[in-house]
């Protein structure tokens, strides 16, 4: 067995991140009160983040290199693919998933509270009938994300059953690889931080022009 590197500093920070706020925004959200909006903005701006490292970032972070098709999904299932570093094609569904899911509930609940208003300004116009869906959205996914959760983290679980433990790699970046394995490329750090401030700076075109 080999321990390598697989995951950068900004890919576990974003993690980390993104489980810590997704527990306040549960905790605002279902008492009514606290920064919810405030917290959702941030949760967006990570995930323009993580989106845009998807592209540009480290190799394990690039969805080109763990989102599989589905016959090597399949393959993966049957035990016929090899163990690659970083994201298992399991793992892969479960980040897009989620992803797709918290930037749905993201743009759902921003669009409820007005942060897209100050299109009109612009010539936009959002339809009456697009606030009702936003609100059904929002509730909907806020009862499918906790389980989808749950679903991960008992995956982790599983893993660590068998000896695969997942959740360490995600705190010291390095993963344990039953067969040789190169290294994967890890992007430069400062990218990453070059790229956070750009997700700051489109999450800030977005919802400034509600809030003059």
């Amino acid at each position: 067995m080999k321990n390598i590197k697989v995951w950068d500093a900004a890919t576990r920070i974003y993690h980390w991140a993104q489980a810590l706020l997704f527990m306040a925004l549960m905790a605002t959200g279902l008492q009514h009160t606290g920064p919810h909006l405030q917290l959702g903005i941030v949760l967006f701006a990570l995930l323009v983040w993580r989106m845009a490292w998807g592209i540009v970032g480290s190799e394990t972070s690039r969805f080109k290199q763990f989102v599989k098709k589905p016959k090597q999904i399949l393959g993966y299932l049957k035990g016929q693919q090899p163990a690659t570093a970083g994201h298992n094609p399991l793992g892969a569904l479960m980040v897009v998933a989620m992803l797709s899911l918290l930037v749905l509930q993201c743009l759902s609940g921003m669009l409820l509270a007005g942060l897209f208003d100050g299109l009109e300004q612009h010539g936009v116009t959002i339809p009456d009938g697009l606030y009702a869906a936003g609100e059904q959205v929002h509730l909907v996914l806020a009862q499918l994300l906790p389980w989808l959760i749950a679903l991960h983290v008992a995956a982790i679980v599983g893993y660590k059953l068998i000896g695969k433990p997942l959740l360490l790699a995600m705190v010291t970046g390095k993963q344990w690889m039953a067969h040789p394995t190169a290294a994967p490329m890890l992007a430069s750090q400062t990218r990453a931080f070059l790229v956070l401030i750009g997700a700051i700076l489109v999450t800030i075109a977005i919802v400034a022009p509600s809030m003059v």
